[in-house]
């Protein structure tokens, strides 16, 4: 592997046969991530391929011609040409080895493969997730002198890294920046001591024997595991919405609603949580149209009448949203009437979608104790049905989900993991 400027570029890129570019930062968590994989990667396949790095900060002119927006941004040369996609951002390394083996022909992949020796790696705590309860968890782990992974098919930060702004996580007076926070805890997990996998694939969890497959490559064994998988959000399907998340989309009223403050929003939904964080969105915004696709609203008949007789709300039945686009500052969404077939549009400040959340535990075969909607029974020490494994954050049963509860969750869990251990 080689370090390279742009001057360079010609002749170690374009006249230099088969060859992966990585365009890194400083202080850029998404390229401290990919760093060992592409290290570890160079010796498998670099009598085959040519492994290269530039710093980006510092041949920017290049970067720009070549249209690299974002680090780390891995490109793919054969003979002076791009080929393959480019990978950007949280790059898991089965994306790499997708494309480098697209580079080879079948007999130098089918020999590189015959060569990699499994690891197989032991610690005292798996945490399966980086949001807050999970980093919290690690935090208290390490503090304590407990081995701790902490293994994340995504970046740390879970859903806190995509929002716009925090304003009521104590002790900051001034709102922050959801990554930043999402970045300073990550950080002061890390720095402690806790050993981070992220932008990794999970192939395989048993939560009975405690081990964790990563990559298919590495098998990690533990004492107790902590499962902070958080939850995903519904997705209406409607195009833009993905692309827009977190950037004019949100999907928390309570994180994001005091931004809204005599300014007009669209709600996608008509069960519970959108009446419900529909009414508590009304204290802030000056118009609310709410967009869905029965004739009436699904919630209790209570907050159907409290909501209906707020003059602030608008609601639009028997439509389903089709597009989302931002057009300067304000939100456009395509919406199809059901009834007649015709699309319209409605503006807004902002989008707010609340048509359920589903909590991730597509990683696990064992059969953990569920409540009525899918989520993990705990006991008051983060315990689940099965023995040495809790599970804390959004994820868990519990009535109310935020930040501060995830990071309480995670420090019951830590502490009580330490004394078991003890």
């Amino acid at each position: 592997m080689k370090e390279i400027s742009s001057s360079e570029f010609e002749k170690e890129v374009l006249q230099g046969g088969k060859v992966v570019l990585d365009f890194y930062s400083t202080e850029c968590p998404p390229c401290e991530a990919v760093a060992p994989k592409f290290e570890s990667l160079a010796g498998m396949y670099g009598h085959e391929i040519k492994f290269v790095k530039m710093y980006r900060q510092q041949n920017r002119e290049l970067s720009d011609k070549l249209g690299v927006k974002s680090s780390p941004t891995l490109l793919f040369f054969d003979q002076g040409k791009e080929v393959t996609e480019r990978l950007a951002g949280g790059i898991k390394r089965s994306d790499i080895i997708k494309n480098l083996n697209a580079m080879l022909p079948d007999q130098a992949v089918n020999e590189i493969a015959s060569k990699i020796k499994p690891l197989v790696s032991e610690f005292d705590v798996i945490v399966l997730g980086g949001g807050p309860g999970g980093l919290t968890a690690g935090l208290y782990l390490c503090q304590a002198k407990i081995s701790t992974v902490l293994v994340d098919i995504s970046l740390p930060g879970g859903h806190v890294s995509t929002t716009h702004e925090v304003s009521n996580y104590p002790g900051f007076i001034d709102p922050q920046a959801g990554y930043m926070l999402s970045h300073n805890m990550s950080e002061q997990t890390k720095m402690c001591g806790t050993v981070f996998k992220v932008a990794v694939d999970v192939t395989k969890v048993d939560l009975i024997k405690r081990t964790v497959v990563v990559d298919d490559l590495e098998t990690i064994h533990a004492k107790k595991i902590i499962i902070a998988t958080g939850t995903t959000p519904n997705l209406t399907g409607a195009k833009g919405e993905r692309e827009l998340k977190g950037k004019g989309i949100s999907y928390c009223a309570t994180c994001d609603a005091k931004y809204f403050v005599d300014k007009e929003v669209i709600v996608i939904g008509g069960g519970n949580s959108a009446v419900e964080e529909s009414d508590f969105i009304s204290k802030f915004a000056s118009k609310i149209t709410i967009i869905h696709q029965f004739a009436s609203f699904t919630a209790n008949k209570t907050a159907q009448d409290k909501l209906l007789a707020n003059p602030k709300i608008h609601p639009v039945f028997l439509h389903e949203p089709r597009s989302f686009k931002k057009v300067g500052d304000r939100m456009v969404v395509e919406v199809e009437d059901l009834t007649t077939k015709e699309i319209k549009t409605i503006e807004g400040d902002g989008v707010f979608i609340f048509i359920g959340m589903k909590p991730n535990l597509g990683l696990f075969t064992d059969k953990l104790e569920l409540d009525q909607w899918g989520y993990i029974k705990t006991d008051d020490e983060m315990r689940t049905s099965i023995p040495n494994v809790h599970a804390v954050g959004d994820v868990i049963s519990k009535k109310y989900r935020q930040i501060t509860t995830a990071v309480a969750d995670g420090t019951i869990a830590a502490i009580s993991i330490a004394k078991e251990l003890d």
